[in-house]
């Protein structure tokens, strides 16, 4: 219903279709640029391997040519060694005069075949050594530069093709992007449609208690002797028959209740303004350890009326009752008067679905009945008679229950003022118009301070979630308790701000007896008032704080 709420509830949709458009451009990224780019690395890989494989031929082949030349000149030099030597030997056997001419020609053959074998070595290394030239000059100038530009090439292409997927990946992020834009157009209409005044409202409908306010209260002459009239919004109306009856003079100060620490005031404002019972009868005194019963107290009427006004514990502290749930009255008389005609309204509406759907099904199974007469092959008839039979007693149950919602709403709605009667309604007047049956059973549900209450064994119906609002203003903290006590006697808690407890019960102490002979008790954490002192043992503890 709240406009922040549809709001929010809008953003999360276009969030999810902004979502959407990231999971397009992964899918896209994953098709168009992650696996064509994992194929063209397997590519290059295997490219850039025949490269380097390339490569390491031509190295190798101009290494063994070096071998090659290497070899061929050292043959030479060692045969140009050998011819010299020859040659010297030559000489120096022709020089020898006593060397025989054999030996000499023997020589001079030798000289002359290792002078033709250098000529030999020396062509062939000369012929080794351009080849080398030429196949060095290959390598450094053809083979290599060719190789290194093939990688190049491959290089510059793995280069090109990056640039390309960045490119496409522009392309897939500008193709969402007018959608994307859609939707935070969308979020900002969103943001701006939150009404605030209209959120407020909506609150206020849905939680207002429609009490009127209080009248002014008449003024009481005290300097006549006789007795004084009072109105009936006066504080000194007398008790009548012993039952408290909503003042309007008190009721703003309830409407206050969520904005006050109320343990401060809790002393004051739930103490019984009844003195408390007398023990049974047949309790000796020595029964008794906390002495002698109270005494009564003679108060003033308007004291009286005054200590009635502040007294009474009231059982709806907070905001935070109305969530807790839980099986409360049929008629939510626990429920201030709008949000009882609300609920009221609410229940009459489901019941008149409920009883269309169960007439839905009585005229169903009424045709199929007759289908069935008219062709008893299809069915029998007497079959649906049982089914109808209930939805007919279902059909009476329920419209005896609107019938009873009806009534309480009636009697809600005679009770609410409308706008015309809150200008011209005063207190007195206000009183009047309430019949004593209505004040009765107002009674049941008002504190005396004027705010409607639940009983203790029962929670209301509202669901209201927690907030903020209500965490604020709920802030105060549960009296400590200050010892234990046993109940000597069964004592029926029947007033405001009492509490029933059993005999041989073990209870808790919040509170002393402060002269007017009520101890105040807790039984658990929702459940705690008063109790006469002559009903209890008291065992306070020493160390608690305010013992």
């Amino acid at each position: 219903r709240y406009t922040s709420t549809r709001a929010f509830l809008a953003t999360l949709n276009e969030m999810n279709d902004y979502a959407g458009q990231h999971e397009v451009i992964s899918e896209n990224m994953t098709s168009l640029i992650t696996g064509e780019l994992t194929r063209y690395v397997q590519e290059l890989k295997q490219e850039r391997k025949s490269h380097f494989h390339d490569g390491r031929k031509a190295q190798q082949h101009i290494e063994t040519c070096w071998k090659q030349l290497e070899a061929s000149k050292r043959r030479f030099e060692r045969d140009c060694k050998e011819a010299d030597r020859a040659q010297q030997y030559f000489e120096k056997m022709d020089a020898d005069i006593n060397v025989t001419k054999a030996d000499v020609e023997k020589a001079r053959q030798q000289a002359q075949l290792r002078h033709q074998m250098a000529e030999d070595s020396k062509a062939e290394y000369s012929s080794t050594l351009q080849k080398f030239n030429s196949e060095q000059h290959d390598h450094y100038y053809t083979h290599i530069p060719n190789i290194f530009q093939k990688i190049q090439e491959m290089e510059e292409r793995r280069i090109v093709r990056i640039g390309e997927s960045m490119k496409t990946f522009a392309e897939v992020d500008r193709q969402v992007i007018p959608i994307i834009g859609k939707c935070l157009d969308e979020i900002t209409k969103a943001a701006e449609s939150i009404d605030h005044k209209n959120d407020s409202q909506l609150v206020i409908e849905a939680f207002k208690s429609g009490f009127e306010p209080p009248g002014d209260i008449d003024f009481e002459d005290f300097t006549q002797p006789m007795k004084r009239t009072v109105s009936e919004s006066s504080l000194s109306n007398s008790r009548g028959d012993g039952k408290s009856e909503p003042k309007f003079g008190s009721k703003s100060k309830g409407k206050l209740w969520p904005f006050i620490k109320k343990n401060k005031l809790m002393s004051l404002l739930t103490s019984p303004h009844q003195p408390p019972p007398p023990p049974p009868a047949s309790a000796s005194p020595s029964a008794v350890p906390n002495g002698p019963q109270s005494p009564k107290q003679q108060k003033e009427p308007l004291s009286h009326r005054f200590n009635e006004f502040m007294t009474s514990k009231p059982k709806i502290h907070c905001f935070r009752s109305l969530k807790r749930g839980g099986a409360g009255p049929e008629d939510f008389s626990n429920l201030p008067p709008e949000q009882r005609r609300k609920k009221l309204q609410q229940k009459v509406d489901e019941l008149n679905k409920d009883i269309q759907k169960e007439m839905d099904q009585r005229d169903a199974l009424t045709k199929m009945k007759d289908v069935y007469i008219k062709n008893p092959q299809m069915g029998d008839a007497a079959s649906v008679d049982h089914r109808l039979a209930e939805l007919g007693q279902n059909i009476e149950k329920l419209r005896l229950e609107v019938q009873k919602f009806e009534g309480w709403l009636a009697e809600v709605e005679g009770r609410l003022p409308t706008r015309s009667e809150q200008a011209r309604r005063q207190s007195g007047l206000y009183e009047a118009q309430n019949t004593p049956a209505v004040n009765s059973c107002a009674q049941d549900r008002e504190s005396p301070d004027g705010s409607y209450t639940e009983e203790q064994s029962q929670e209301t119906e509202m669901k209201v979630p927690a907030t903020d609002f209500d965490d604020e203003f709920d802030d105060e903290e549960p009296l400590p308790t200050i010892g234990t006590c046993k109940a000597l006697y069964t004592f029926e808690g029947q007033n405001e701000g009492t509490i029933s407890v059993a005999e041989g019960e073990m209870l808790y102490v919040i509170e002393e007896d402060k002269g007017d002979g009520w101890t105040r008790i807790r039984r658990n954490e929702d459940e705690e008032g008063y109790v006469p002192t002559s009903y209890v043992e008291v065992y306070l503890d020493k160390n608690a704080k305010g013992a």
